[in-house]
């Protein structure tokens, strides 16, 4: 069970994250318990009946919260969530109504807000009834959704955080907004070579199971043999088995495994505390990791280094990730010579 915390964090590799708790204030449906306090209804007459979901996102994500702005309609829009696009500060940003997205009909009792965010190097903002608060907590306290929820979410959820009062879902927003604009997905460059004959060992991990196994094949094109992890958890205890059968047989980890890609936000154990265990290792530290995330920003950069990627490339950008996967293990090799 998660427990609520509002203290700042600033410091990498704690496997710990902040979330911005938001809702969506919704029709009830049937003989649903109606979420309206007393408070409420004497304060106001005039409120709709509803229930709220509740929902969460990285703070990293998160430039700002606002109020609704004046919003100008986009033409020949891809979905009927994207209500258009508004400026702030002379940037351009496309608002998308969250509750159209996820199916649901909104009860608007109130102003709702705007969580302007930047992931993939992209700025967008999402309309919530409202925003509660900020939680500190560990990775640890983030399950996997299973596979029904993850079916009736459409995938739109990556972790599921219990309280004692309420469920927050973690929402992928990455996936909404690339099913909203294509050229935000992994795209392989066909048209780079890579070694095909090189064989390189690659331990991936990444929550997603589209991601994963997108990145197994693109890596596979390009001369890599690909092991898949789910997450951090995983992926630490298949290097420290690497580890145990090195030892054991008295050869170089590099014959296991020449190279970890990790995501950051991963249920159980993040890329920041993957990245800081394998490093302070004193056998694991020589692999080169590659951390491959949304949230690859100048401002968060600071934390992989902190911890000590050797590389940290943003997602999309599949063909870099690969050619850079290849520079670093050929640039170990040499150092061996």
């Amino acid at each position: 069970m998660a427990t609520e915390s509002t203290d700042i964090l600033l410091e990498a590799g704690t496997n710990e994250l902040e979330i911005v708790e938001f809702y969506l204030e919704e029709e009830p449906k049937g003989d649903e318990q109606i979420e309206l306090n007393q408070e409420d209804l004497a304060q106001d007459k005039g409120r709709k009946p509803s229930r709220k979901a509740y929902y969460g996102v990285n703070v990293a994500k998160v430039l700002e919260i606002i109020r609704k702005p004046d919003v100008t309609e986009m033409p020949q829009t891809s979905h009927k969530s994207v209500l258009g696009a508004f400026n702030l500060r002379s940037r351009i940003i496309p608002l998308l109504d969250l509750s159209i997205w996820l199916n649901k009909k909104r009860v608007e009792n109130e102003p709702p807000k705007i969580i302007v965010t930047e992931f993939n190097q992209v700025t967008s903002a999402f309309m919530v009834s409202g925003v509660t608060r900020i939680h500190r907590i560990s990775w640890e306290d983030v399950e996997a959704p299973n596979k029904y929820v993850s079916a009736l979410s459409s995938d739109s959820i990556t972790g599921v955080v219990k309280f004692d009062d309420r469920i927050v879902f973690i929402l992928d927003l990455e996936r909404i907004v690339s099913e909203l604009n294509p050229n935000m997905r992994l795209q392989f460059d066909d048209n780079v070579e890579f070694d095909g004959s090189a064989g390189y060992k690659a331990l991936i991990t990444d929550d997603s199971p589209l991601i994963r196994e997108m990145i197994r094949d693109m890596l596979g094109q390009a001369g890599f043999r690909v092991e898949k992890t789910n997450n951090g958890r995983e992926c630490w205890e298949r290097l420290e088995e690497y580890k145990r059968l090195a030892t054991m047989d008295n050869r170089p980890i590099t014959d296991y495994v020449q190279i970890v890609v990790s995501d950051i936000e991963m249920p159980m154990m993040d890329g920041h505390h993957l990245t800081k265990r394998i490093k302070e290792d004193p056998v694991l530290h020589e692999l080169p990791v590659i951390l491959f995330s949304s949230l690859i920003t100048e401002k968060l950069r600071h934390r992989g280094e902190s911890v000590g990627a050797d590389e940290q490339i943003s997602k999309p950008e599949i063909t870099y990730l690969a050619q850079k996967a290849a520079l670093l293990i050929e640039e170990r090799k040499k150092m061996k010579r």
